[in-house]
């Protein structure tokens, strides 16, 4: 994939999953939070805190919460990104437009938004910390 030099190149170069990535960005868009690319994808912060990606591969459209771990994930449509390496990062996963419902990814993303001013935060350990746990996935939760 060529890298994106705008959320709109990269929207444009995902045109057949258009029908669910226009409407998540527009509702990421209504948060308020910035709009980048980082790691080929659009990315939302607040605050300068990573909050939400969103970008589609072959066979969904991937909703990635940086700090989705401390989501409450009432609906229990979270998984971990990549699991053994990472602890905090939970993605959720849409395969066609009648799973998207705005309204419960509206409430996922607005508790991502409050956590960090909350405080909570996962923090990635040290090497040395890595080193001990045999690589497996480690993190700490800070308030």
């Amino acid at each position: 994939m060529k890298k994106p030099n705008s959320v709109d190149d990269y929207m444009q170069s995902q045109s057949q999953w258009a029908e669910i990535l226009d409407p998540l960005r527009e509702l990421l868009l209504s948060t308020g939070m910035d709009e980048q690319v980082k790691w080929m994808f659009p990315c939302y912060s607040d605050r300068g805190k990573n909050i939400v990606g969103i970008g589609a591969t072959k066979n969904y459209v991937g909703i990635w919460f940086f700090q989705g771990a401390l989501l409450k994930d009432e609906l229990g449509v979270l998984v971990n990104a990549q699991e053994g390496k990472t602890k905090a990062m939970r993605q959720w996963h849409i395969k066609s437009k009648d799973q998207l419902n705005l309204k419960s990814v509206e409430h996922y993303v607005y508790e991502a938004i409050e956590n960090p001013k909350a405080g909570l935060e996962i923090k990635p350990d040290t090497k040395k910390e890595r080193n001990n746990n045999s690589g497996k996935a480690s993190g700490s939760i800070h308030k």
